[in-house]
């Protein structure tokens, strides 16, 4: 699966599990490596970096980012084998039942 096909069908994915939420696609032209998605739910908000697998090379600044957003709030490296577990954290992040 492509990396961009996967994050389409998670920002479906992740607009019926947090109606009325906001979700930004980030420029990683303007901040190399921020992480792509941010969310914003209520008074809360979370990023997302985008993988189409457990094995995808990583961009120079990505760890940093989802590190330094993950000590603000709650980011995390997202893909096809972690979807389920990630989301649940970001469901209890966010304030939302499981």
């Amino acid at each position: 699966m492509k990396e961009s096909d996967f994050q389409k069908d998670l920002i479906k994915e992740l607009n019926d599990i947090f109606p009325g939420c906001l979700i930004l696609k980030n420029d990683s032209g303007y901040i190399q490596g921020i992480p792509d998605l941010t969310i914003f739910y209520k008074d809360k908000w979370a990023m997302l970096e985008c993988k189409n697998s457990r094995t995808a090379k990583k961009q120079n600044n990505q760890n940093y980012y989802v590190n330094k957003a993950d000590s603000m709030s709650f980011a995390r490296f997202i893909f096809p084998e972690n979807k389920k577990e990630v989301i649940d954290e970001l469901k209890s992040a966010l304030g939302v039942e499981r």
